[in-house]
């Protein structure tokens, strides 16, 4: 994959999946942006797809 398509594909995601997202919205209001944050980085597939896409796109920014 090429830089551009990685960064498409996460605006995508993020559109698609995140704005909106009813768990992060509830876990912040009972539990305060950080539980909310750590759940997207550790729990949620959406977050673990993202983090995926963000090392690929390392590795594309760092191979030139």
């Amino acid at each position: 994959m090429n830089k551009r398509s990685i960064i498409n594909e996460i605006d995508e995601m993020i559109e698609t999946y995140c704005d909106g997202c009813f768990l992060k919205k509830q876990l912040r209001e009972d539990k305060g942006k950080r539980a909310a944050h750590k759940f997207c980085i550790e729990s949620c597939t959406v977050g673990q797809q993202l983090q995926f896409l963000g090392r690929e796109l390392n590795k594309t920014t760092s191979a030139k």
